[in-house]
Formats: structure tokens, sequence, C-alpha cells
């Protein structure tokens, strides 16, 4: 099975804040490969993974950075797959300089941008798989699967809640 799901992040410092990322891909059966790449310091590097990811079978990019977050956007110039970026919390601003970063894309390089935390690192992963599932029914009946979990969660947890 080859990976649809290429994730970036710009420093290998961020990946214990996107594991919900990798995570949720793989719970749902989505392969994905991971990788270290600067916008800054690799830039031709990610240029020629983002040009090459289409013909490899990727079908959704996710860049996590922090600081001033460009990846998501040096990765959404080379390619025509969807991006998604993740701002990754930490230094002076916690994050909000890369949120503000990665969200302020110029009008015709879009980015889908995720919130802060680990939250938005889940998301991004939930949002590529209602992506793939736009063409994949197995990818589509996991998802809603996972919905289902989710809500039933909240359930048990306000059932609990009214027992006490």
């Amino acid at each position: 099975m080859s990976a649809k799901v290429g994730l970036l992040m710009g420093s290998n410092s961020d990946l214990p804040k996107i594991q919900s990322c990798i995570d949720t891909l793989k719970n749902l059966g989505i392969e994905c490969e991971v990788r270290v790449m600067s916008a800054h310091r690799t830039p031709d590097l990610v240029a020629e993974y983002a040009a090459n990811a289409a013909s490899r079978g990727i079908k959704v990019l996710i860049s996590a950075a922090g600081g001033a977050a460009h990846l998501a956007g040096a990765v959404a110039a080379r390619t025509l797959l969807p991006v998604i970026g993740i701002p990754v919390e930490g230094g002076a601003l916690n994050g909000l300089d890369a949120l503000l970063a990665t969200v302020q894309m110029p009008g015709g390089i879009p980015v889908a941008t995720v919130g802060i935390g680990s939250g938005g690192a889940t998301n991004a992963g939930l949002l590529a798989a209602q992506i793939i599932a736009t063409s994949d029914t197995d990818v589509l009946t996991k998802l809603q699967a996972d919905r289902e979990k989710r809500r039933q969660k909240v359930l048990a947890a306000d059932a609990e809640l009214q027992g006490k």
C-alpha cells in the first residue's frame, strides 16, 4: 500500500506536537509518509517533494511548522494537491505567529489551516481523510464509524454525568 498523505514538518522537534495527526490517519487505515523539510533551510527539497507528490500517489499534503510557518505556502506554491497547514505551538507567541502565517496565504495559493495544538493536528488528519473519502468508499466508511464512535463517547459522558 502506498502513502496517500505526505506530512512534512519543519523540524523533528515538531513530531510530538503533530503525533495526533499521524495517529488519526493510521486509525483510519491511511498510509502517511512523514518527512522533515524546511521552507528556509531546504527550499529545493521542499519544491521537489511537492512537485512530485501527485505522481507518487499522494492525494493530500499536510505541512506543520511553527514560527514564520512558511512551509505550507512553499508546498502549496509547487502543487495542485490540497494542502493543509498545521500551525505548531511554541516560541514567543505560542503558535499565534504560525497560525497567522499559515492562514494568511495570498489569493490563488490556498492552504486549509487547522487550529493550534493537538486538536488542530487531529483535525488535519480528519480533513485529509475527508478529502480522500470523496473518491474512496473504504475511507468514507471508516470516517463514518469514527464519527459515530466520537458521538457515542459524548453520549456516554452525558449519561454518566446525569447518573451522578
